[in-house]
C-alpha cells in the first residue's frame, strides 16, 4: 500500500501530535506514525512549565486540557530528616510551579483537535523500516511495516519525533553524541497519603537526590536518584533496609510506601543520559524532541521542549516555501542552554540542599 502526503511525522509523542495538528490546521496533509497501539502507551514527562504552558494556550489546547484534568504544584518544599526545612512558593502572576498533565489528556486533546482537519491521518501499530532516497541522496518517503502489511508514504518532509532511541536518526545516519550524568532514576506511583496538597517535595538521601511529585486523581510519582549502573548490584542488596530510607525522608509516605512499593520489581528504571546532534535535519529529514536532544529528567525540560520544537518548526513550513531548515540553527542554541543549565542543577543541588538546610 502506497500513501502521499506533504509531511509524514514518525512519533505519537506530545511534540509529533502537536506539529501535526499545527500543520493540518493550514492545509498541509500529514500521516502521523505511531508504533503502538494507542497514544500514551509509551511514558513521557508530565509536567509542564511557563513556556509549555503557554505553547498549549497559544493553540487553544489548553482548555479542553484542563476539562480532563490537570493539577497545578503550589508549593516546591525541601526536607531533611523527616523533617520540610524550607518552602518555595510560586510569583503570584504565575501562581503555580508547574502544572502536572497525564500524558494521556494531554495527547488526547491535540488529537482530537487535529481528526477536526481532513488533512490529518495516523496509523496506529506502525513500524518504520526504511528510508527511501532519490538519485540525489534526498529522502522522499518511509518504509514502514502495520500488522504486517507493507506501507509506503511519500512525503516532501519526513520529521521524526521519535524519542530518545529514534529510528529515523538512526535510518538517516544523524551522528549523536550521548552524556552521562552520573545517574540513573528509579520511578515508582504511590497513592497520596489524606490532605497531601499539590507539591513537589526534594530530599537529599545519601548524597542522592529524592523528588515527590504530586499528580492528578490523587497519586505521587517518586523519582529517586542512584548511582549511574548501579541497579543490578541494588537488586541484590535487601529491598527493606534500601525502602525504610525513603519513608525516613518521608514519614507521611509510610502506609503508602508499605502498602505499594514492596519489592524492586515495584521501580521503574530510567537510564539516564541526555544526547546532542549536531546535524539536526539532512536531505529532507528533521528531528525534533528527544531525538535530536534528549533531556535528563532535571527541571522537566524534556516535553515542554518538545512541545516549543514542534511550534518553531511549523512557523517555518508554514512560512517557507519550499521547506527552510534554518530555524534550527537558533533552536539549537536555545536547547544548548537548556541543556547547561540542568547540568548545573544536577552538580549544584547537593550544595545548594545543604546551604537550605
Amino acid at each position: 500500500m502506497n500513501r502521499k502526503v506533504d509531511v509524514c511525522i514518525v512519533g505519537g509523542g506530545p511534540g509529533g501530535t502537536l506539529l501535526a495538528s499545527i500543520l493540518a490546521e493550514h492545509n498541509i496533509s500529514v500521516l502521523l506514525l505511531e508504533r503502538t497501539n494507542g497514544f500514551a502507551k509509551a511514558f513521557r514527562g508530565e509536567h509542564l512549565n511557563e513556556e509549555g504552558e503557554q505553547v498549549l494556550k497559544q493553540y487553544g489546547l489548553f482548555e479542553r486540557i484542563e476539562e480532563l484534568g490537570l493539577l497545578r504544584m503550589e508549593t516546591l518544599e525541601y526536607w531533611m530528616d523527616g523533617q520540610k526545612f524550607n518552602t518555595v512558593y510560586p510569583d503570584p502572576a504565575i501562581g503555580h510551579l508547574g502544572i502536572h498533565v497525564p500524558q494521556a489528556h494531554l495527547l488526547q486533546a491535540i488529537v482530537e483537535q487535529a481528526q477536526k482537519y481532513t488533512s490529518f491521518e495516523y496509523l496506529l501499530n506502525t513500524t518504520v523500516k526504511e528510508l527511501i532516497q532519490d538519485e540525489h541522496g534526498h529522502y522522499t518517503a518511509v518504509k514502514a511495516l502495520q500488522d504486517d502489511q507493507v506501507i509506503q508514504i511519500d512525503a516532501q518532509l519526513i520529521i521524526g519525533a521519535d524519542g530518545r532511541h529514534s529510528t529515523i536518526r538512526k535510518l538517516a545516519n544523524l551522528d549523536v553524541t550521548i552524556h552521562n550524568h552520573g545517574y540513573d532514576l528509579l520511578w515508582a506511583r504511590i497513592p497520596a497519603p489524606e490532605n497531601w496538597t499539590p507539591s513537589i517535595k526534594m530530599a537529599l538521601v545519601d548524597g542522592m537526590q529524592i523528588s515527590l511529585f504530586t499528580q492528578t486523581n490523587g497519586f505521587v510519582q517518586i523519582g529517586w536518584n542512584i548511582e549511574k549502573g548501579s541497579y543490578p548490584s541494588l537488586r541484590t542488596q535487601l529491598f527493606h533496609p534500601f525502602i525504610e530510607k525513603l519513608i525516613e525522608a518521608f514519614p507521611q509516605l509510610a502506609d503508602s510506601v508499605n502498602e505499594h512499593i514492596q519489592s524492586w520489581r515495584d521501580f521503574v528504571l530510567l537510564d539516564v543520559f541526555s544526547t546532542t546532534t549536531e546535524q539536526w535535519e539532512k536531505n529532507g529529514v528533521i528531528l525534533i524532541g528527544d531525538a535530536v536532544h534528549t533531556m535528563t529528567p532535571t527541571g522537566a525540560f524534556g516535553l515542554n521542549s518538545s512541545l516549543m520544537d514542534a511550534h518553531i518548526l511549523a512557523q517555518w513550513v508554514l512560512q517557507k516555501n519550499p521547506f527552510d531548515y534554518s530555524c534550527a540553527i537558533e533552536r539549537q542554541k536555545q536547547i544548548a542552554e537548556i541543556q547547561a543549565l540542568q547540568i548545573e542543577k544536577e552538580q549544584k543541588f547537593q550544595d545548594a540542599f545543604v546551604i537550605l538546610s
